[in-house]
């Protein structure tokens, strides 16, 4: 049974069994061969399967599977039988967590059309998730792993690395792929860090993130302004910086001050209508 390639779907299927060998021992090294347990492994989208028979070949992998595409979830089952039930057929971004194990690695030669979208779900699921290696388009790897005061450091990077340790791996030419795409793509590697919670609200730390990222080009002072109108945060520095300036720690203090300056306007305008009631 063959498959073609979805453009729809953004499917680039990976054909270099060298390059997929060299994923997995990214994820499990061959200097972890003891294990008392079999880990559990979530594959997103398996496509043809070359992850999927050397995960499946590893007596450390609990192996499971998530593929929209149901001709390649019904080729997958043809060469794998013992997949049974676990592959899951399903779009990742909208699975409900419960499917899942309580705790699994993450593997995949993610789609580029929907990387970025891949990365906020894994954002969402960051409890049970504590490794992720994966394959995206290179720029969109870069950036993931930028770090403050580089040109391509934007939202995912910096929510990213508040939730994990990020390393860019390597590249992989278009070759490896059928159909070839017209750029390189890059693995990369995400291991949970110890951050447990945020010190500021997490909604409104995403908030002040997007809206600041999404006026890069200005200073912090002025692309706050959608969040804060005339209002001024009283940081000594922030405001004359850029937002790709600025780290973890930094936007988490700036999200304190954000906050700070809302609070105190609810506040005042609650003393205003105070006021008004009293005269009534």
């Amino acid at each position: 049974m063959e498959i073609r390639p979805k453009k729809a779907l953004g499917q680039h299927f990976l054909r270099d069994g060298g390059t997929a060998l060299r994923i997995v021992k990214c994820l499990l090294p061959d200097d972890n061969l003891t294990f008392r347990e079999r880990i559990p492994v979530v594959e997103v989208g398996p496509g043809t399967g070359v992850l999927t028979g050397i995960l499946l070949d590893d007596p450390r992998v609990d192996y499971y599977a998530v593929e929209l595409d149901r001709e390649a979830a019904a080729l997958l089952r043809q060469k794998y039988p013992q997949i049974e039930e676990r592959l899951k057929e399903g779009d990742f971004l909208k699975l409900p967590g419960t499917v899942f194990p309580p705790e699994f690695l993450l593997i995949g030669n993610f789609p580029y059309n929907i990387s970025s979208q891949i990365f906020f779900r894994i954002l969402e699921l960051r409890n049970a998730i504590p490794q992720v290696v994966g394959m995206v388009q290179k720029e969109v790897a870069e950036r993931f792993c930028a770090r403050p005061g580089s040109r391509t450091y934007g939202i995912l990077s910096v929510l990213l690395q508040t939730w994990y340790h990020t390393e860019y791996l390597f590249t992989v030419p278009p070759g490896a792929f059928v159909p070839p795409p017209k750029v390189n793509s890059g693995v990369i590697r995400l291991l949970r860090n110890e951050r447990i919670s945020l010190q500021c609200p997490e909604k409104l730390f995403l908030k002040v993130i997007k809206t600041t990222f999404n006026q890069r080009r200005k200073t912090i002072r002025n692309s706050l302004k959608p969040l804060l109108g005339d209002k001024k945060i009283c940081s000594s520095g922030f405001p004359d910086l850029r937002p790709e300036q600025l780290g973890v720690e930094e936007f988490v203090q700036l999200t304190l001050e954000v906050e700070a300056v809302l609070n105190a306007g609810s506040s005042l305008l609650r003393d205003s209508y105070g006021q008004l009631a009293g005269r009534g």
